[in-house]
């Protein structure tokens, strides 16, 4: 055995400056858009198995909802993306006029992206002010 000094800091040495908090907003958006990929799946099987419509018209809407939710997921690390998710919401509630089961989901969905959107915005402000705070902290620790 080797008198090596402990790696653990001792109490008056500063640990490691705190992470930037990650998005809630973003979390919440993408969880939105994921789940209505699945979503709208399901809806185009069942629409599909029922005769609803005609089949194309079925997976043409229901396979351009899908691409356009995973687009849109994809690009919320960008404003655009926010933006596009609404559009992709207000065109599912329209593909309510083509496939009546759709404005079921358009509304449910519409709902969770709003709810997502704003709720998130006000998680990633009071992060930001506590990722403030623990930043000055660990500056006057350090000092």
């Amino acid at each position: 055995m080797t008198d090596q000094p402990s790696a653990t800091p001792t109490p008056h040495a500063p640990a490691a400056p705190p992470r930037p908090p990650g998005s809630a907003r973003r979390m919440f958006a993408m969880t939105v858009l994921v789940s209505e990929v699945f979503i709208v799946l399901f809806a185009s099987l069942v629409a599909h198995g029922l005769r609803l419509a005609d089949l194309g018209l079925i997976w043409g809407v229901g396979g351009a909802a899908m691409l356009a939710c995973a687009v849109c997921a994809g690009l919320l690390r960008h404003r655009a993306g926010y933006v596009l998710g609404s559009v992709v919401q207000v065109l599912l509630l329209a593909a309510g006029f083509l496939l009546p089961m759709m404005f079921v989901i358009g509304v449910i969905f519409g709902v969770l992206w709003v709810a997502s959107v704003q709720l998130g915005g006000r998680i990633d402000v009071e992060r930001k002010q506590r990722y403030a705070a623990e930043v000055e902290h660990f500056r006057s620790q350090s000092a």
